[in-house]
């Protein structure tokens, strides 16, 4: 389920003065600090947590801001354009912009794209990209032309992928839209034409995009008012040739047909978008929560000042213009499950909201017996056949190019059907021949979001054979019927893979940040080598039972700053906490996890809540961290009612547990 809470006016004057209201709005190296940038000559600087601004920077009269400002985080310098080629680097102690530094470059900049873990960069107006020191080094360098005459870049987006910046662009001439994918490692350009679908015939009003290892997905809002998608291959077969990829439908009629301004659309996460626009065509502006994978309107609200169609959102916080005043209204997503789309949940659906979950059509699965069969089902099932040949018998090289080739094709009605076929074929030659084991091919079929736990559970069980720790992960945040008794085992496997082999593993990062300098791992291996948290669980008997377990820590100071685990640990154990499960029938797995990983389940867990207390907004950064009453009613539950068995005496059972602040406490029994 989502939830949007109460908003609240962040500008303390009327923005908006541009012709296009906002320029953007953009992170700084600070969490809780946002630059904004007005259409007309202003910076400012907020913080959102206190609702005041922090600085306020303009460039003098007769001068506009020409694209928004951002932040480099390797610096922590702010960099604006006005009038087109004009950059300015300033600092949050300067004052007056005409006197900080200043490079003139020799061709229009569309955008200036900044992001955690490498150099800002520029994209200009005709389509080429370059990192911004080699522009200060020499501005007046001849910048190259990539997109044709009359070709006009309409939205853009820059992504961290294997630790390398992907930026994506869309362009629009006569009607038809491309897609330009620039990578730098290396360095590559692919060139993509936006196939529309027969039966559309609109204007795409607003794009957003979501990135895993393998494609992007780019979501596009058209004046019908539907929602489409495109996946694009981040790593394409022929880089150098132009190549199309087919728009299908993902959501219909999230907003009303006849909306012409105020439209806007944005990825939240893997589940949910964000869209603004009139949902009936009576209905005033609206901010409106769509869940994709089930299809339902999570959550709306009205917006009577009207809007000037700009979304944006950081962390749990939306931003827009609602009149001429920057509000932001925190939100809440749920991990999307078929528990919650039912209502099963503690949280009930909004009235009035239907659920089209995805389903498979099995009268026309292969090996259906479901009464007579017509020409066309028996054409279906033996094209099916032909189709999955090669998945039972060729090499896993070969397999990854034919999924491929799938993949990039429009999905039809059976393609629920087809993709479930593939994943039962590899998975049973895995059962017969166990040295294949296709895991791209699985991960590429994983990331259609058409799987679930119950039409191939076979997948999650080899996976776990595997200790395949990032394929658990996709699975986990992908499948919403996982079983309790699967869930307890990844994290058993989360907890006790060793470091070395988590270094190795290719693990998604988005849901941890900032917990840089908070790991000493030698400190924590000699503690869970030879104390592990004060007892040795080699020993029969304890012989030193009357140790004071129950002490609090000594340095609550490095408690807070110290976490137990690695990142890549730490984003495997937040996709445990993100997971959807019911506490009468977890409990009884958690007796299979051993003591001391147990522990360092509730040492990380206790960690988060102390890191979350840190912020005022009681959040943690990143992507899509773990909430709150994620964190502390799991960390609440397992100090209830997992005791950890110590030790049994001749007359006495040991039992260890924490309390509520962290510290270990002794039951006898």
């Amino acid at each position: 389920m989502a939830a949007l809470e109460e908003g609240f006016t962040l500008s303390a004057v009327p923005l908006g003065a541009g012709p296009h209201g906002l320029l953007g709005v953009e992170q700084s190296d600070k969490t809780d600090q946002f630059l904004v940038t007005d259409g007309g000559r202003t910076v400012i600087l907020y913080k959102v947590s206190d609702q005041k601004p922090l600085g306020s920077w303009s460039v003098k009269q007769g001068q506009v801001i020409t694209c928004p400002a951002v932040c480099n985080f390797q610096t922590g310098e702010y960099i604006v354009v006005h009038d087109n080629k004009v950059l300015r680097i300033w600092s949050n102690e300067d004052v007056n912009l005409d006197k900080v530094f200043k490079a003139t470059l020799s061709a229009d900049i569309y955008r200036i794209h900044s992001i955690q873990g490498t150099e800002p960069l520029v994209l200009f107006k005709e389509g080429a990209v370059c990192g911004l020191e080699a522009l200060l080094a020499e501005p007046q360098q001849k910048i190259e032309t990539v997109i044709s005459d009359e070709e006009v870049i309409k939205w853009t987006k820059i992504f961290m992928v294997y630790k390398h910046p992907v930026v994506i662009f869309i362009t629009e001439k006569h009607g038809d839209y491309f897609a330009y994918i620039q990578m730098f490692n290396p360095r590559t350009l692919s060139k993509y034409t936006l196939v529309l679908g027969q039966e559309e015939k609109s204007v795409i009003q607003s794009f957003s995009a979501s990135v895993d290892r393998k494609f992007i997905s780019l979501m596009s809002l058209s004046s019908d008012g539907c929602i489409y998608e495109s996946l694009i291959p981040i790593h394409p077969r022929e880089p150098e040739k132009s190549q199309r990829v087919v728009r299908s439908l993902l959501l219909k009629t999230v907003v009303s047909g006849n909306a012409r301004n105020g439209v806007a659309l944005t990825v939240l996460d893997q589940d949910h978008v964000a869209v603004l626009g009139p949902l009936l065509p009576a209905s005033k502006e609206c901010l409106s929560v769509w869940n994709t994978k089930f299809q339902t309107l999570q959550t709306s609200r009205e917006l009577p000042q009207g809007t000037s169609g700009q979304l944006w959102y950081y962390g749990e916080n939306l931003f827009m213009l609602h009149g001429k005043f920057l509000t932001v209204i925190p939100y809440k997503c749920e991990v999307s499950s078929l528990a919650g789309a039912l209502g099963k949940l503690k949280h009930s659906q909004d009235p009035g909201t239907q659920t089209v979950p995805h389903f498979v059509n099995w009268e026309t699965s292969r090996g259906c017996e479901l009464g007579s069969q017509n020409s066309e089902q028996v054409t279906l099932m033996y094209q099916t056949e032909l189709f999955l040949l090669p998945f039972q018998k060729d090499s896993e090289k070969h397999i990854e190019v034919e999924l491929c080739k799938f993949l990039a094709i429009k999905r039809t009605p059976d393609f629920h059907t087809i993709i479930g076929d593939i994943v039962l074929e590899l998975l049973g030659r895995h059962k017969a021949e166990p040295s294949f084991y296709p895991r791209n091919s699985l991960m590429q079929l994983i990331q259609t979001h058409v799987l679930s736990y119950s039409l191939c559970p076979g997948l999650m069980e080899a996976a776990l054979e595997k200790a395949d720790v990032q394929m658990l992960q996709l699975c986990l945040r992908q499948f919403p019927d996982i079983p309790e008794s699967v869930t307890c085992a990844c994290l058993k496997i989360f907890l006790s893979i060793s470091d070395d082999s988590l270094q190795e593993a290719e693990i998604n990062m988005e849901s941890v940040s900032d917990y840089s300098g908070s790991v000493q791992e030698e400190k924590m291996e000699e503690q869970t080598e030879i104390l592990h948290n004060g007892f040795n669980p080699e020993e029969e008997n304890c012989g030193n039972c009357d140790r004071e377990l129950n002490e609090k820590p000594q340095d609550t100071a490095e408690e807070t700053t110290l976490c137990p685990v690695i990142p890549k640990r730490a984003a495997l154990l937040n996709a445990i906490l993100h997971s959807a499960y019911s506490e009468m029938f977890l409990l009884p797995h958690l007796k299979d996890i051993p003591a001391q990983h147990v522990t360092l389940f509730l040492q990380y867990l206790y960690f988060l809540y102390l890191k979350c207390s840190e912020n005022a907004t009681m959040t943690l950064p990143g992507l899509h961290p773990p909430t709150l009453n994620q964190i502390h009613p799991c960390y609440c539950r397992w100090l209830s009612n997992i005791p950890l068995y110590i030790c049994t005496t001749s007359s006495l059972s040991i039992y260890l547990s924490m309390d509520s602040w962290g510290a270990f406490v002794i039951w006898l029994m």
